[in-house]
């Protein structure tokens, strides 16, 4: 069991604790709700209820439950592999895969058929449950997926993503006409305030206090349709849904995204019309620049189509 010890910042003051604490240590609100019920969440020595509001002075303690052991196993499912070698594989993740196993989703992910395809030569970094996985897509967000071999490869990929030179080119069909032909969106992106499992551009003011992150987006109109825009869009950081976020921020958001552009869903699309295409990256044996980039998946192709001719 670890102990977390939290020292909520005044302007905190009033947040409830079962809040203050899944937003800290990125924990889902519900698992932390299960720990201030079997008592591992304290202010002074008190056991708090999950309701209870932050005062000034509190320092929260947090007795991290050690977790349960589990493994993925691997499963015979079809990979559209696109490049390997001895470090690495690059992938083309369909729509609505899973990437790796989570409650709701122990098997049928991208993790498990990694597993069959690759054996044992997957990186241990990510732990049993996301063996290789460097970054992430969405289960509804289609596109390619760099996957680590070694722990020498995950760590020199995962260098290239934080420092920004890891190039990841996103093409998405938005709902309205963009105003211009290209923009970029410079906006911090961190957990929504009341709405848990989403997240949300918020103020400087939650980014100095450490409850979001910078995040930065840039794209460019590809064409127009009678209210569509099919755009491309670059990545300079990789927050979590951080261009259906940005998009949405913009008043454009993506078509068939029911969690960011209000429940609507286009004819014939389920799931948000966004897709990873190209990836560039330095390849961490040598240092050569490797850039792939995918055709267009059918679903996509299709959805465009149904929109006519570009205006």
């Amino acid at each position: 069991m670890e102990l977390r010890i939290l020292k909520p910042l005044p302007e905190i003051t009033g947040e409830r604790l079962d809040r203050y604490v899944s937003d800290s240590l990125g924990v889902a609100r519900a698992q932390v709700q299960g720990w201030l019920e079997r008592g591992l969440i304290k202010t002074g020595g008190t056991v708090r209820a999950k309701n209870y509001r932050l005062r000034a002075g509190d320092i929260v303690e947090v007795a991290i439950p050690d977790p349960v052991i589990c493994e993925a196993k691997p499963e015979p499912i079809e990979l559209n592999v696109i490049y390997e070698d001895e470090d690495l594989l690059v992938v083309n993740k369909p729509k609505g895969m899973v990437v790796h196993p989570a409650a709701g989703n122990p098997d049928g992910t991208l993790v498990n058929a990694l597993l069959a395809h690759c054996g044992d030569s997957l990186s241990g970094i990510g732990g049993v449950l996301r063996p290789g996985i460097v970054h992430r897509l969405d289960k509804d967000t289609s596109g390619l997926l760099i996957v680590a071999k070694n722990d020498t490869a995950h760590n020199a990929l995962a260098a290239q993503i934080k420092a920004h030179s890891f190039t990841r080119i996103y093409e998405a069909v938005v709902v309205g006409s963009l105003k211009g032909d290209r923009g970029t969106v410079d906006a911090p992106i961190g957990r929504h305030p009341v709405h848990r499992k989403k997240m949300a551009v918020l103020s400087p003011e939650m980014l100095a206090a450490g409850r979001a992150k910078n995040a930065v987006t840039h794209y460019e109109v590809i064409a127009r349709y009678t209210g569509y825009s099919h755009i491309r869009v670059r990545l300079e950081t990789g927050r979590t849904h951080q261009i259906r976020v940005h998009m949405a921020y913009l008043g454009h958001p993506v078509a068939g995204d029911v969690v960011y552009g209000g429940g609507r869903q286009p004819a014939g699309l389920r799931g948000q019309c966004l897709h990873a295409r190209t990836i560039g990256f330095a390849h961490p044996r040598d240092g050569r620049y490797i850039e792939l980039t995918g055709d267009l998946p059918d679903y996509f192709t299709a959805f465009l189509k149904t929109l006519g001719d570009p205006e």
